[in-house]
């Protein structure tokens, strides 16, 4: 299997390995995007506060993602390493920790959801409309997210065992779910009480519940890799240790997030609850431009780092190149829909006049970034595959935070609320800049000493074949 493996990363062709490695993860997050917009169009048809509730909501989502991606970026690491090892008693030692972590992360949150969901709302605003619908939905999504989380955890352990087919089945099932549930719960259809926002948090559960009860089944069934049972289980300090080592900073770097969205949405409530539902919108829809591209990156870390540690720059080279290319086509595409029909995509979520009058300008200024961001992006995975890290980690930070956050404050003084959307113009524009000059330093450290041992590596892997 590893030799197949080496072979694939070292003569498929590249633009078919590209898309062979990278369209089940897009299509994976693209689904999991499903779930924020289609709540979000429904709860818009509640009223204009019920929409802002969800925006004031939004960071807790991301700090609960941040949380399962991260030990989820560890375990699939520690899992995939143990099993390249032949060894898999302690693969399976691995996914049944990442069971452990998955409760231990959904205690924290329930703790969290019953004591400081109310103290978290009145910090941002004191319209008690807006408290009481962010109440009732984040009080629904922390305190029965044990769903989400045991769904993250058998996910990963079918996507490091190379079984995505089944992953894609049960993201699918929760989307389908989720947005069969949404108007049934929150309008009362077909014999079922009206439950407003409170259906939408509850339709949103019930599908994360289903979809973590398939991918169990999945994994008892069909997945012979590693043996999940639970009789006498204790967990393991050591290999936790692992998991957290290799996934913390991808926790950090999804909890800027949490932290930006959070900040920028105290910017913008100075102006109207409006505008805050309007950058809640926003954070939706531009999902289907950014996420086909972080499902992009899942498929290049491997390709580059294989070839970088092959000594096949050409390769290297090449995989960059066709993945900035895709990255900036998506973006593209993304910008000349935001700029063609912000009406329309506003028009999904029930936008009323003034939320169309400062929402069709802040799609169409926002998305002006978008191919700068791509560039940015790409730049940033490339960093990851060739162990800058930190490089890596440093793009994402000026990108979303070292300079969005102080230019959306000073912009806000002007008192225009459309200023402020060119923050994140002005942010993206300063993370392409370092982001070049991080990529001429890493090429000239790292790359163009290469030699291109392109004839010796086929002959390499004729050998192991």
């Amino acid at each position: 299997m590893k030799n197949m493996k080496s072979n694939k990363l070292g003569t498929m062709p590249m633009n078919r390995l590209v898309l062979n490695l990278s369209l089940p993860m897009m299509i994976s997050m693209l689904i999991q995007s499903l779930y924020n917009v289609v709540d979000s169009m429904f709860v818009a048809q509640i009223s204009e506060e019920a929409l802002a509730a969800l925006s004031l909501a939004y960071p807790v989502q991301m700090l609960m993602l941040a949380i399962q991606v991260g030990s989820g970026v560890g375990m699939n690491a520690e899992l995939s390493k143990r099993l390249g090892e032949d060894r898999r008693d302690l693969a399976s030692e691995t996914a049944n920790n990442g069971v452990f972590l998955g409760f231990i992360h959904y205690a924290i949150f329930l703790i969290l959801g019953l004591l400081l969901i109310r103290p978290f709302f009145q910090a941002q605003t004191d319209n008690p409309v807006i408290i009481q619908y962010g109440i009732e939905y984040t009080m629904i999504i922390t305190t029965f997210s044990i769903g989400k989380f045991m769904q993250f955890v058998y996910e990963r352990t079918l996507q490091a065992t190379g079984r995505t087919m089944y992953t894609m089945i049960t993201q699918g099932t929760g989307a389908i779910l989720n947005i069969a549930l949404d108007p049934i719960l929150i309008f009362g259809l077909f014999g079922f009480p009206a439950m407003g926002v409170y259906g939408a948090a509850i339709a949103t559960v019930f599908a994360q519940i289903v979809s973590a009860l398939m991918a169990f089944t999945f994994n008892a069934k069909f997945n012979d890799d590693v043996d999940m049972k639970y009789k006498g289980f204790r967990p393991n300090w050591t290999v936790i240790k692992r998991i957290y080592s290799v996934g913390i900073p991808s926790m950090i770097m999804t909890s800027i997030t949490s932290l930006v969205t959070f900040l920028l949405n105290n910017i913008l409530l100075q102006f109207t609850s409006t505008a805050t539902a309007v950058y809640g919108v926003y954070i939706r829809l531009q999902g289907f431009a950014f996420m086909p591209v972080f499902g992009l990156n899942n498929g290049m870390i491997p390709i580059v780092s294989f070839n970088y540690g092959a000594r096949n720059k050409k390769r290297m080279i090449q995989a960059i190149q066709i993945c900035l290319i895709y990255a900036i086509s998506l973006m593209l595409t993304g910008t000349i829909l935001f700029q063609l029909f912000p009406t329309q995509l506003l028009g999904l979520f029930s936008a009323s006049e003034e939320m169309t009058a400062i929402g069709v300008s802040a799609l169409r200024t926002i998305s002006i970034s978008f191919i700068l961001a791509g560039f940015s992006i790409i730049m940033g995975t490339v960093f990851q595959a060739l162990g800058n890290g930190m490089l890596s980690l440093w793009v994402n930070v000026i990108r979303q935070l070292v300079v969005l956050i102080p230019a959306a404050y000073l912009l806000s003084l002007t008192g225009n609320v459309h200023a402020v959307w060119w923050a994140i113009v002005i942010s993206e524009a300063v993370a392409v800049v370092f982001s070049a000059i991080a990529m001429r330093y890493v090429y000239k450290q790292k790359i163009k000493p290469m030699s291109d041992n392109m004839e010796i590596n086929r002959e390499r892997f004729a050998e192991d074949s």
